[in-house]
């Protein structure tokens, strides 16, 4: 299957982020070179934008970190939606933080 997409282990990359990879052999020839772990990463990244700005931002992110060498998206917890591992220590505190700002208080 030439055309199949390489996907994360948990997300799928939508279509303007296949498009942008697409674009360029050699960020797609990073893309697929990467693990599936390593994929799912910058796909939650991606996804997680607020904002279409920031998701395009984070799209043009995606194929400049993977020019630069990178295997995972810069300054990112990682993902939360992996349920065949329990969110780090680090992740945690990042939802944690992100509640209270919020206005919530941690359970």
């Amino acid at each position: 299957m030439a055309n199949a997409f390489p996907h994360g282990t948990v997300h799928r990359a939508r279509e303007d982020l296949q498009a942008a990879l697409r674009t360029d052999e050699k960020v797609f020839a990073l893309w697929e070179s990467l693990t599936p772990l390593g994929r799912n990463e910058f796909i939650c990244w991606v996804d997680d934008a607020k904002q279409a700005k920031t998701r395009q931002r984070r799209i043009e992110r995606t194929c400049e970190e993977l020019l630069e060498g990178k295997k995972r998206p810069c300054c990112w917890a990682g993902c939360i939606h992996r349920t065949d591992k329990a969110p780090s220590r680090w992740q945690q505190a990042v939802l944690i933080d992100g509640k209270r700002k919020k206005g919530r208080k941690p359970a």
